[in-house]
């Protein structure tokens, strides 16, 4: 094999496609900043005890693993950055009230999560700590419409359900691992006849609810379905009640309810959204409530921390949101005299953009779309348009 091959599901990202990633960037982290979040930036090599450590235990067989050749521990590569940024509030900040924290950087999979995705997605994110309430709920999913809209996403689907909906259903129930990920697999793929054979020894109203949820698919008439339907249980009202609460603060947005979907069941406490895009084969935004995620971190100092947030692949938007057209630019003469670099120095510190030709490249494709040049008129250097450029 080629030196040159690289591992399948990973590439090189060249100038126009990296280009918009880095613009993406810029762009989304400011949305974020004029919410009031700060911006973190955690290591991409933990120990693997505080990698895989509360909620971060679901990523482990996604988790590259290595010695550290100078301690000898077992060191991972971030396979998601949320549980480091609870790391972060919960032990090295520390403090009494509301945190607002993002991110933007790459995370390693060992294998890709869905088809023809990359192993080393660049997740940027955005989380609220210390809030327990519904205000941080919806200002995390207003954010996230805020970040598309300014991307220039378009139309956009936000798919909503509460992860207490299932669990509350399943309370009682003695469960393995195995079995409980199967049920929830079901519920997801609305397998009835994996479902049936799941709960043959559940007890009828679980069984019979759980069923329920199948159908709880589609606008906000769902909600009432649900409250009419399902067991009255106190958690299952109130995740509905908030469900419609939400959805009313936004009017504008299409919201689609699947109530029986509770992926990422070992991660999520509440509120779980999905946002999908017109040209996207899957989700471009997964976020929502996962209390007491810092706990662990934190335990003692009592860290038990109130957590919602969301995370996004840049990569994965490139090919869905329109790329922004490059900045026009300056092309200038290559030389060493003083005042044609003085001069050079002068229009890149007020924000230009300035290609200098080198010797013997004059006829070279124009990457940079240059609409303008720096040419020498009596004396002085003078920047003139273009004239008959080609388009």
């Amino acid at each position: 094999m080629s030196a040159w091959v690289l591992p399948d599901h990973i590439a090189d990202v060249l100038p126009s496609e990296a280009r918009h990633i880095e613009e993406l960037r810029r762009l989304l982290l400011d949305t974020a900043r004029s919410y009031g979040f700060e911006l973190v930036s955690p290591p991409l090599l933990e120990h693997i005890e505080s990698l895989l450590t509360g909620t971060g235990k679901a990523l482990d067989l996604q988790t590259f693993k290595l010695v550290d050749q100078i301690s000898g521990r077992m060191m991972g590569l971030r396979a998601d950055t949320t549980p480091q940024v609870a790391r972060i509030d919960a032990h090295l900040l520390n403090r009494k009230g509301v945190t607002r924290l993002c991110y933007c950087g790459p995370v390693l999979h060992t294998q890709p999560d869905r088809p023809h995705a990359t192993r080393e997605p660049l997740q940027l994110g955005a989380e609220i700590f210390g809030h327990a309430g519904l205000e941080a709920d919806l200002e995390v999913l207003q954010l996230a419409l805020d970040c598309l809209q300014a991307s220039q996403m378009g139309e956009v689907l936000v798919d909503i359900a509460d992860a207490r909906i299932v669990s509350s259903l399943l309370e009682g129930v003695a469960l393995t691992d195995a079995t409980r990920s199967d049920v929830f697999a079901a519920l997801a793929s609305k397998n009835a006849s994996a479902l049936a054979e799941l709960t043959q020894n559940f007890p009828a109203e679980i069984q019979a609810g759980l069923f329920l949820l199948i159908d709880l698919y589609g606008d906000i008439s769902v909600l009432d379905q649900a409250l009419q339907k399902l067991p009255s249980k106190p958690q299952i009202k109130l995740a509905i009640e908030q469900l419609k609460w939400l959805s009313q603060q936004l009017p504008h947005v299409n919201f689609q309810f699947d109530l029986a979907d509770a992926r990422g069941y070992a991660y999520y406490s509440g509120l779980r959204f999905a946002i999908y895009a017109k040209g996207a084969s899957d989700a471009v935004v997964r976020g929502g409530r996962y209390d007491g995620v810092g706990a662990v971190f934190g335990h003692e100092i009592g860290r038990d921390r109130p957590a919602v947030g969301f995370s996004l692949d840049l990569k994965q938007w490139v090919g869905v949101v329109p790329q922004l057209g490059l900045k026009a630019a300056i092309r200038a003469p290559w030389g060493t005299r003083m005042d044609l670099r003085s001069a050079i120095a002068q229009l890149r510190v007020h924000g230009e953009t300035v290609v200098c030709i080198l010797p013997g490249h004059e006829s070279e494709i124009d990457e940079f779309q240059c609409d303008r040049e720096l040419i020498e008129v009596a004396g002085l250097w003078v920047v003139k348009a273009i004239e008959n450029k080609a388009k």
